[in-house]
């Protein structure tokens, strides 16, 4: 198997390039019996919308302490000669590519077929070009990606950390649609068990809850007394990124030593240095359409599972599911984040049964966009990322108090906990945003924690 591996990494290169080749998706469109006119493919015409969509209550009042940008969405459609429209979309402010106005310019007049396999155009603008030739040539998306495998594919809900008694109300909703996995935060300004005590004690039989810690274990020495509480929990499946994935050792102990997967982002460190050091036990895979495909083909050879993690509303979460129909190792549940809005934009909603939902076959990505929702939440494109000013305050079970506010940084409160400003994973633990209220008092904790970072209170 080792050998196998560092074969296929050897060749890995060359396999990215192979995927980005139209040639394949030409002959998946004749296999298809598809009618592929060369000129019926030029596109001629993008156009982007920004929509800012609320969320839902729980999500509304915990993603407005660290990210109440992800609220922005870009809308992208791009039509062809043969007079078909696709659509995409962007999460401007968290993706791994904003379309740009040269990515635009680029593929004016040019055959969709041809720029479809450009990463570098960004998520809604690739995505509106697999839509679009799906729907001009009649197929699914998933027949211009390879050969459909699964029929249908795992879907998580996600929420950011929450209290105990959100998480626990999330979790209900997700099994009520349908969902058998849920993926949260390990936060130290949270009580990770009394948010699992509240949760588990609502879920069905068989529901799994994977918990991302984005290195705030810090060691493996320190993290394991904390992993190995959390692994009694027989809801509990995947630790993502417990410590951070540049220690290898450490890592490969936390696997060596935890019933529990370990879970890590697709690259860091080298796929070669994962599959020769066992220092994980499956990925997280985002990107662009060609990265995605050539890191499921890495795993489809190492025999390692992953999860799709594309984020965005329900556009996004369907293109996830062509992925999800064409790659083998795609068996941990996909993150897309679509259930934190009140709408994701779709026409339909995308339907789960025992935590899987169905690959679709219809034309392109299988959805309509509800164009009514569009036109009420439409919006000025932001000129940067809004950063409205935030207090948050954590409290102890001895009444004991901190209080952080945002400073301009995405992970302000992630950076502090990785440089031991909380707290380590006190039990007791519960956050909350402080409403400005106009007081001077709001004002002075606010200034002073802004300037120096995390105070006592």
């Amino acid at each position: 198997m080792l050998a196998s591996r560092r074969r296929f990494l050897q060749h890995s290169l060359s396999m990215a390039a192979v995927l980005a080749s139209s040639r394949l998706t030409r002959a998946a469109l004749h296999g298809a019996a598809a009618v592929v006119n060369e000129q019926h493919y030029e596109v001629t015409d993008v156009r982007r919308t920004t929509v800012q969509l609320d969320f839902r209550p729980v999500p509304a009042r915990n993603m407005a302490r660290e990210v109440p940008h992800w609220q922005y969405i870009e809308l992208c459609d791009v039509t062809l000669k043969c007079g078909v429209t696709g659509t995409g979309e962007t999460m401007l402010f968290y993706t791994w590519g904003v379309t740009t106005d040269e990515a635009v310019s680029r593929v004016i007049g040019k055959n969709a077929i041809e720029m479809m396999w450009d990463d570098s155009l960004g998520a809604g603008l690739q995505m509106a070009l697999f839509d679009a030739v799906g729907r001009a040539a009649e197929v699914p998306v998933h027949a211009l990606l390879g050969k459909k495998i699964h029929q249908t594919t795992p879907l998580s809900w996600w929420n950011i950390d929450t209290s105990a008694d959100d998480m626990a109300a999330e979790c209900q909703e997700a099994a009520r649609l349908g969902y058998m996995y849920y993926k949260t935060k390990g936060r130290p300004w949270y009580d990770i068990f009394e948010q699992l005590n509240k949760a588990c004690q609502v879920i069905p039989e068989g529901f799994k809850i994977d918990m991302d810690f984005n290195d705030t274990l810090r060691t493996a020495e320190r993290g394991m007394p904390i992993l190995k509480e959390l692994e009694k929990y027989v809801q509990v499946d995947i630790y993502e990124t417990p410590i951070p994935q540049s220690d290898v050792a450490g890592n490969r102990r936390i696997c060596d030593e935890s019933r529990v997967n370990v879970a890590m982002h697709y690259g860091n460190p080298s796929p070669q240095t994962v599959a020769e050091s066992g220092c994980c036990d499956g990925f997280v895979m985002g990107g662009g359409a060609s990265a995605v495909m050539a890191g499921g083909h890495f795993c489809e050879e190492t025999e390692m599972p992953f999860w799709l993690q594309l984020v965005g509303a329900g556009l996004t979460a369907s293109f996830s599911l062509h992925f999800g129909g064409v790659l083998d190792q795609a068996r941990w549940p996909a993150v897309n984040c679509h259930q934190l809005f009140k709408h994701d934009l779709l026409a339909s909603p995308i339907l789960l049964k025992d935590g899987h939902a169905t690959v679709p076959d219809g034309p392109g990505l299988g959805y309509e966009v509800n164009r009514d929702v569009v036109a009420a939440k439409k919006v000025e494109k932001p000129k940067e990322r809004p950063e409205p000013e935030r207090l948050i305050e954590t409290i102890w079970a001895d009444g004991s108090k901190m209080y952080t506010a945002n400073n301009g940084q995405v992970n302000f409160m992630l950076t502090a906990a990785n440089e031991d400003k909380y707290p380590y994973f006190k039990q007791g633990a519960d956050t909350k945003l402080v409403p400005n209220d106009g007081s001077a008092r709001w004002r002075m904790l606010y200034n002073k924690a802004r300037a120096e970072g995390p105070i006592s209170g």
